[in-house]
């Protein structure tokens, strides 16, 4: 779930900004973001939903669903083997949740380096923090549809990527088989090695060019993020403390504060 939980958080952020819009759910007059093609994989409503009702019987009205989501994020890695980093709170909820705009502001699988640091730096992010944010992907699983190019880009015995191992090729083809014509369904670990730590194997991954997406595998070819992939995996604890320290400032994007907002009493609903 730890996945799942910084998934929805970093959705959340690059949507109108950490306001908990994500967690709206859909009415009869209004599509929410939730139910966007890139959201409808999201994970995680249930742990939330639970954590603010019993803040709700607890201290009625004082913790946001922005806060609630940052922060079960932050404890859903130190779980798994994250670095338990301070995380500011004080965020306060929106009331609005389009699924339109999730267009254009959720890099897709196949982004290229120069797209992600397009849209992570529209966000006020450096590509270095990009890079640092990208190594979430060594926890949690991918549906095969979100690679399947990279195997059956032509057919099912053509057109593989060849910046992808050709071993690593065979054992996803195995795992993803693609069937008359059909998207490849099914899903498999991000991190084939490791799935279930928050460790630097997603980076190793590929540099031994088997990294899963191909906004992976594009860092290993532009030399600056090529040279942070490969310091990571020489120093783990330099990416610790650079994917705490860009979480943080994820955290922080448009947030509402002060009177802006609201405090939402139900994360599904308006209020």
């Amino acid at each position: 779930m730890a996945a799942g939980l910084v998934r929805l958080h970093f959705h959340d952020c690059f949507v109108r900004g950490c306001d908990a819009s994500v967690l709206l759910d859909s009415t009869q007059g209004n599509r929410a973001e939730k139910d966007a093609p890139p959201n409808t994989s999201l994970r995680g409503f249930e742990v939330i939903d639970s954590a603010k009702s019993r803040l709700e019987t607890a201290c009625f009205g004082v913790v946001s669903c922005a806060d609630v989501l940052a922060f079960a994020a932050r404890d859903a890695l130190a779980l798994v083997g994250g670095n338990a980093y301070q995380v500011p709170g004080g965020r306060r909820d929106g009331n609005v949740s389009v699924a339109q705009e999730t267009n254009g502001n959720l890099p897709p699988p196949s982004a290229n380096v120069a797209q992600l640091n397009q849209m992570f730096g529209a966000k006020g992010l450096t590509q270095a923090e990009m890079v640092a944010l990208s190594g979430a992907h060594t926890i949690g699983v991918s549906h095969c549809s979100s690679f399947s190019n990279r195997l059956y880009s032509s057919g099912p015995n053509a057109g593989q990527d060849p910046s992808m191992d050709p071993s690593y090729v065979a054992a996803l083809t195995t795992q993803c088989p693609q069937q008359q014509g059909q998207p490849a369904a099914g899903m498999v670990p991000m991190d084939a090695v490791t799935p279930n730590a928050f460790d630097t194997n997603y980076y190793a991954a590929i540099v031994a060019n088997r990294g899963l997406l191909s906004s992976d595998q594009a860092l290993l070819a532009d030399q600056t993020t090529a040279a942070q992939v490969v310091g990571y995996t020489n120093n783990p604890d330099s990416f610790q403390t650079d994917f705490a320290a860009a979480m943080v400032k994820m955290g922080s994007i448009g947030v509402l504060t002060g009177n802006a907002g609201t405090i939402r009493t139900n994360c599904r609903v308006a209020s």
